[in-house]
């Protein structure tokens, strides 16, 4: 923990400067005591940096109520902003219930522990034993295999089985999926499913004799001091709940109703943002379960095959910049909620608003919060590089520091545990097999998706093992508050500083990396001095009311290091969102072909301005920017035909994904999923002849392939393996590099 504490963060966070749109807000009132003092409060000026941090979000794009909570240690922040009811014109407040959504499962889990640890259930009993009300499968489904999402339980499977508009009991939500069969062999795949959760819900009624509301009020919700917090039905809504909405061409419409109890175990709550940050706290100081068992909850669960899921029992968990996360995001009619904690920096950020979909603006938004309160307001942004060797190096090196960095902080001042430390030098030998440039360079694609899977038991850990000593040496040489800068200045600094200590204190050639890895280090280095901008260390492009002079300082510092450079493009996109947002589509794309220019190799950028280009009736240009793409090893990834048909399902009008899936058989004309999937889109839209002629292609390109291919990231635990889920949803990373 940094001794300077918030005093850091009120000297260093810089105050956006996007014009903040005048919206009322509402925050928590704390006590002053005699000495005049308010000792749960957040010192003022870092507050002032929070709220605008989020005006600043809340500039772009529709607004109808957001309410948010940050707590660190003891101290806390609580506001309301907008509107819970938009018609009425009542704002948003610290005490504006909302539905918690797929939050619920962390609820429904710590119930599930509490419960193991009072011997009343086993994590290793068949769920048939528990609920015989569900039948048993043709495997056993154990209570761990559905608290970590690797039972095998489908998930919905239709449009009926996500519009439910009555109150229904625990039997009739179970009658809904009982009789399907498991979608796989539990374990060897993972898959995201409320109605797991559901099962959950009905075991804690089966081992406590209570039901499932009067459980959670009475051993959750009560010691976490989660004082509005309940179960969402239609008599346990007050003027304090939230109206829902939607957003439909740009404009905010009233949700659609959905009787959650039909998912109640898996999200069927309701409370405000304090009640997520009270069961936050309660989560970090283990008040509801033991810090071992809370420690278990927070460690990621593996398939058979032993692969990292990124979900240990009852929330999603893995590294970010070097953090430890532990979170849960939820999204269903009426709302989207994140619940984010921080174990080794006993921090807690709770988010919710009462518009759908807003599960990406939530995520930005807790990470900027996060550089605000963990790392004194710096923004932190990646490497782009021209060399697409390089750019695979580079990731190496940012997943060791990340999960090396996270994992030991975890265990140093969280509940976590690290891998067996076995064979140290065996470990860096195998990282320097990863990394090296000529394996990298025969074949990049899989090259990078070793590297993803550097982490996983399957690979031993090498990534989480090398790192974590890494971690160890840097923090006895340099001392902790050392060790806490490096999220904020990224895995150059943390491996120059190594290879430093090691030189210093002359560390074995074992626990040492090869020439070729220190002559890039340096190299890039070099490169990132020469392009850094020094006055954006701590400003966002996007966060200015505009960014326009900026762009030739960029551009200018890029042409200092045409290798390696700051990269942008993530700001640069939210520009050009800005722009659509407002229907300028000149602005959009002009910014959109900046951030291609500035970042060739950039798969996002290339895929946000094909976007662009649909909706400007520029199809032609479309597929040449996918095969830019998609030539370079991340490319080769998330332009797989898996990963391409999400980002058709995502994208904003049904002309775009129509122009999108024209390009993506073009690019993989082989996949019959794509075929059939362009088919569909075809004849939606009118094209007989086309939808015909696509079929046909399916069919052949199905000839072609008798045994159906996986794509290498549909196998991946980061990918989650179900592809899109209706309404409730997990926390996933929007890319893969942690």
């Amino acid at each position: 923990m940094r001794s300077a504490g918030w005093l850091a963060v009120v000297l260093c966070v810089s105050t956006p400067v996007v014009a903040a749109p005048k919206l009322p807000s509402s925050c928590e009132s704390v006590e002053v005591d005699e000495a005049g003092a308010s000792p749960r409060a957040l010192p003022e000026e870092v507050t002032k940096a929070l709220d605008a941090i989020v005006r600043s979000e809340l500039s772009q794009g529709p607004v109808a109520g957001l309410s948010v909570a940050v707590s660190r240690g003891e101290q806390r922040w609580v506001c309301g902003y907008g509107y819970r009811d938009v018609a009425k014109r009542l704002p948003a407040t610290p005490r504006t219930t909302y539905r918690m959504a797929s939050v619920t499962k962390s609820f429904t889990a710590v119930a599930v522990l509490q419960l193991v640890e009072q011997g009343k259930l086993s994590l290793d009993a068949d769920i048939h034993s528990v609920v015989p009300t569900y039948p048993a499968k043709q495997w056993t489904v154990t209570v761990k295999d559905l608290l970590g999402h690797l039972s095998g339980v489908p998930t919905y499977d239709g449009v009926a089985s996500t519009q439910n508009v009555k109150a229904v009991s625990t039997e009739e939500a179970l009658a809904v999926f009982s009789q399907k069969p498991l979608a796989f062999e539990p374990r060897s795949r993972y898959l995201y499913s409320t109605w797991g959760y559901n099962l959950l819900g009905a075991a804690v009624e089966s081992a406590s004799g209570q039901s499932y509301r009067d459980y959670l009020r009475e051993h959750v919700f009560q010691p976490a001091g989660m004082a509005h917090a309940d179960l969402d039905v239609t008599a346990t809504r007050d003027e304090h709940q939230a109206v829902g909405y939607r957003v439909k061409d740009g404009v905010l419409q009233r949700s659609r109703f959905l009787d959650v109890s039909s998912r109640f175990g898996g999200g069927g709550t309701r409370g405000t943002v304090g009640d997520m940050l009270g069961f936050g706290r309660a989560v970090l100081s283990h008040r509801l379960v033991s810090r071992e068992t809370m420690g278990k909850m927070q460690a990621s669960m593996a398939t058979s095959d032993g692969r990292l899921t990124d979900y240990g029992m009852g929330f999603a968990t893995y590294p970010l910049r070097g953090h430890y996360l532990v979170a849960h995001a939820g999204g269903q009619p009426e709302t989207t909620t994140l619940l984010v904690m921080f174990p080794a920096e006993d921090t807690v950020i709770s988010l919710a608003t009462n518009i759908e979909g807003e599960a990406k603006r939530l995520r930005r938004l807790s990470i900027r919060l996060m550089e605000g309160v963990l790392e004194q307001g710096v923004t932190r942004r990646d490497a782009h590089f021209t060399d697409p060797v390089d750019s695979v190096v580079y990731e190496g090196l940012g997943r060791i520091a990340s999960y090396g960095l996270a994992y030991h902080l975890w265990a140093t001042r969280g509940p976590g545990s690290l891998p067996a430390d076995e064979d140290l030098p065996g470990a860096f030998a195998r990282v320097s097999e990863l990394l090296d440039r000529k394996a990298i360079a025969r074949d990049g694609k899989a090259a990078l998706e070793r590297i993803r899977g550097g982490h996983d038991p399957r690979l031993g850990s090498v990534f989480i093992r090398v790192g974590a000593h890494m971690a160890r040496t840097l923090e006895k040489a340099r001392g902790p508050e050392r060790l806490l800068a490096y999220p904020a200045e990224g895995p150059l600094s943390f491996f120059s500083d190594y290879l430093a200590t090691c030189e210093a204190q002359g560390v074995p050639d074992t626990e040492r990396f090869g020439e070729p890895l220190r002559t890039d280090l340096l190299r890039f280095v070099a490169g990132w001095k020469r392009a850094e901008v020094p006055e954006l260390q701590r400003q966002r492009l996007d966060e200015e009311s505009n960014p326009e002079p900026r762009w030739a300082v960029v551009k200018k510092a890029a042409g200092l290091s045409p290798d390696v450079r700051p990269d942008y493009s993530d700001e640069m996109l939210r520009i050009a969102e800005r722009f659509a947002w407002r229907k300028q589509q000149a602005g959009r794309l002009r910014w959109l072909e900046r951030a291609v220019e500035l970042h060739p190799r950039s798969v996002d950028a290339r895929l946000a301005l094909a976007q662009a280009l649909l909706v400007a009736k520029r199809d032609e240009e479309v597929l040449g920017h996918l095969r830019e793409a998609h030539a370079t090893p991340q490319g080769m990834l998330a332009l797989a035909p898996t990963p391409l048909l999400k980002r058709v399902a995502e994208a904003e009008s049904p002309r775009v994904g129509l122009g999108l899936l024209r390009a993506a058989v073009a690019l993989h004309p082989e996949s019959p999923e794509l075929w059939e999937a362009l088919a569909k889109r075809e004849k939606a839209q009118g094209h007989k002849a086309e939808a015909k002629a696509a079929l046909r292609q399916a069919r052949r390109a199905r000839e072609a392939r008798p045994e159906p291919s996986v794509d290498p990231a549909s196998r991946s635990g980061g990918d989650r393996g179900a592809g899109p889920v209706p309404d409730d949803h997990g926390l996933v990373r929007p890319r893969p590099s942690p």
